[in-house]
Formats: C-alpha cells, sequence, structure tokens
C-alpha cells in the first residue's frame, strides 16, 4: 500500500549531459514522472500483501510548480488483502515545500480495492513528512494515521491506525550504487495491524542503468502472521525489484 521509490541517477546524469543553453530554459509549470515495477514480493509496512509471491506496479506523479502534485499508483494483490479484490489503488494529493535545509510533504492518501465483493475496505491516511540531506545521504522522518472507518476495524465498530517510521538512503559517490534503512512502527489495533501492535524493518541496496532501477532488500517483522494458504507473510525475506522510471 505505498508508493515506490525510484533511483534519480538518470535524471541527474541527464541534467548535466544537456546543452549549457537548456539551463536558460524556464522551468516548468507541471512535470510529469512515472513508473513501472515488477517486485518478488509486495511488502506493506512489513507484511506481504502478495502471498509471497511476484506483483506488477506502476504509477503517475503531476507536480506543480507550486509545490503542489497528485499522484494515481497502483500494484496487484491477494485477495486475502480485501476481501477478494485483486488490485490496489492509491490516490495521493499533496504539498512538498523546503524550509531552510528541512523538506516537508503533507497529504492524504486514499486506499481504493475495485471489485472487493461489495465490502467496505477503502479508508483514507494522511501523512507528514520531514527530510533533510547531509551530503550523500537523506534521513527522514514519517508519521501515518488513518481516522477510525469501519474498513479498519477487526470486529464491530470502527478502528484507527497510527505509522510512524525513520528512513536513511545514501547513494555511493562516482557509482550507480545506493543503500537504504529502514525502521517503522505500527499502532493498533486494527485491521492494518491484524490484532497486537508491531515492528517492521528493512535494509537495501540499488543499481541505476539509465532509466531503469535493480534493487534488492531483506525484509522483516517482529510479528507472526499468516496467510489463508498458510504462509507467514510476516516472516524475513529477500525482496527484489526491477523499476523502469520515465
Amino acid at each position: 500500500m505505498r508508493k515506490s521509490i525510484i533511483g534519480l541517477s538518470a535524471l541527474a546524469l541527464a541534467a548535466f549531459s544537456a546543452p549549457a543553453l537548456a539551463q536558460d530554459e524556464p522551468t516548468p509549470e507541471l512535470t510529469v514522472t512515472g513508473n513501472a515495477a515488477v517486485v518478488t514480493d509486495y511488502r506493506f509496512r512489513g507484511i506481504s500483501q502478495t502471498n509471497k509471491k511476484f506483483a506488477l506496479q506502476g504509477g503517475i506523479t503531476v507536480t506543480h510548480e507550486s509545490g503542489f502534485y497528485a499522484s494515481v499508483w497502483g500494484s496487484s494483490i491477494d485477495d486475502y488483502v480485501a476481501a477478494g479484490s485483486d488490485q490496489e489503488l492509491d490516490l495521493i494529493g499533496g504539498y512538498s515545500t523546503t524550509v531552510g535545509a528541512a523538506t516537508i510533504d503533507v497529504g492524504v492518501l486514499y486506499y481504493y480495492y475495485p471489485g472487493n465483493a461489495g465490502l467496505n475496505t477503502d479508508f483514507v491516511e494522511p501523512y507528514a513528512s520531514v527530510k533533510g540531506t547531509f551530503g550523500p545521504a537523506t534521513a527522514k522522518l514519517t508519521v501515518n494515521y488513518a481516522p477510525k472507518a469501519k474498513a479498519l476495524s477487526v470486529g464491530n465498530g470502527k478502528e484507527d491506525n497510527l505509522y510512524v517510521a525513520g528512513d536513511l538512503s545514501a547513494s555511493i559517490p562516482n557509482t550507480p550504487l545506493g543503500v537504504s534503512a529502514h525502521l517503522g512502527h505500527s499502532f493498533g489495533p486494527s485491521y492494518l495491524t491484524i490484532g497486537d501492535e508491531y515492528t517492521d524493518w528493512n535494509i537495501g541496496a540499488t543499481y541505476t542503468w539509465e532509466h531503469l532501477t535493480f534493487g534488492v532488500s531483506y525484509v522483516d517483522t517482529d510479528k507472526s502472521l499468516y496467510s489463508p494458504a498458510g504462509h507467514n507473510i510476516s516472516k524475513a525475506g529477500v525482496v527484489g525489484t526491477l523499476t523502469a522510471a520515465f
């Protein structure tokens, strides 16, 4: 249930190789970017959404020069995630701005599951993040809060959910390589935690070649959660990704 992260090395390389006159061109009012990816397992906050199988993903983002943006992102999922739906669509609207050395991003994310057997599985999740860059490294703190909704309930009534995460990433100078680390905690109980709160973490590496990014990460949680097929979908695993940026 989350956006893919794309390496920007190719875009930066293209900018440096452009003719000098291009630097005088005005910044476009709207910028459109997109990506398509194949992943060996779609992990949302450490828990597999595809029964530990492959997923196809893709998204597009339109950004205004003012800092406002809108995105649509989708992924294939297993039908246990949202009452029979085999697809997740994330509709995102937000605003990003730089204050001093910090970049602040706030927005709202709507999780939509088409074909979900008529049950209430869609929900809204506002988010806020702040990040700073230190040389080749970037640190980011994110807070997501989903207000009380029937879609998040594990029984009767309504439940809410809070997710707090920290991320570190860095590019290795003069190479197409990058490394990352993530630590997050989900506060429950709600459908997103399926009972008690839990912690997830991962470490990863990427290699960017032109518009393609190859990634591998080790993902784990301190939770034990099984799918209807009997797989422990919260167990540690290695996830591979291939992403094309355009």
